[in-house]
């Protein structure tokens, strides 16, 4: 198993980085070098590659960096994307190996135009698709295309941890709790986040299984969700429901 370790950047961020047993480690949407730089030093790791999941400055503005101080690596990320560092294009569909794990890239398209995700060894690695309790901004792709990311990633085994690329969950708790006001659920994490936020620990990952229960953007079958945006939309359809959600928490 590769053990996890996030790396604090800019108000928000978390860069992931993917270690082995013997000091080679990967990171995940660098959006800054300094940061990466400090904890490879501190640990006395080697870094031998970088995943991208999508073009945004905050997820690639330190790979420049770290490419000129490890020449070597291998910059992995989306074919369908302006990325100019990259040294190995994926696309959905394909896979590539990792310390010896497998890793299955996914389309995860709406949030960008070739937005990807990479799953494998339990863990999934999904940029600004899906956060716990809420999900990515639809900035360049559409609502279809979001929806449809979304219900791909719903169909991950319960446990696959999921390493997203923000600390918005109070936030999206926040918003999920005005969608869902009576979810016991829902109303456990909320406390369970509170608590965690007010010793400044990070709220991810989460699991496939949690986001079932009470992130509303994966629960739009569900009675009460659709009842909640019934002054938005007067069709029900899975579609209909994401979309007046996603503008809903837009506005909130």
């Amino acid at each position: 198993m590769l053990d996890i370790k996030s790396i604090p950047a800019f108000n928000d961020n978390y860069i992931w980085l993917i270690e082995n047993s013997d000091q080679h480690c990967a990171v995940v949407d660098p959006g800054d070098a300094a940061p990466v730089i400090r904890y490879l030093e501190q640990h006395n790791l080697t870094l031998d590659a970088i995943l991208i999941t999508h073009h945004h400055n905050d997820h690639i503005g330190g790979v420049p960096e770290l490419v000129r101080q490890f020449p070597h690596i291998d910059v992995v990320g989306p074919a369908n994307e302006p990325v100019p560092t990259l040294t190995h294009a994926v696309e959905a569909g394909e896979q590539i190996e990792l310390f010896g794990e497998v890793f299955l890239v996914l389309g995860l398209e709406g949030h960008t135009k070739g937005h990807i995700g990479y799953v494998g060894d339990g863990k999934l690695f999904c940029g600004d698709v899906l956060f716990s309790a809420g999900c990515g901004r639809v900035f360049e792709g559409t609502m279809s295309q979001m929806h449809t990311s979304l219900n791909k990633l719903v169909t991950l085994a319960e446990e696959t941890k999921v390493y997203c690329a923000h600390e918005y969950t109070a936030s999206n708790v926040a918003f999920a709790l005005a969608v869902e006001p009576d979810n016991p659920l829902l109303q456990k994490y909320r406390d369970e986040v509170n608590r965690l936020r007010a010793q400044n620990k990070p709220t991810v990952p989460t699991t496939i299984g949690k986001e079932k229960h009470i992130n509303p953007f994966l629960r739009t079958d569900q009675p009460s969700v659709i009842r909640s945006v019934a002054n938005r939309t007067s069709n029900t359809d899975s579609l209909a429901i994401f979309t007046a959600l996603r503008e809903w928490k837009n506005e909130f």
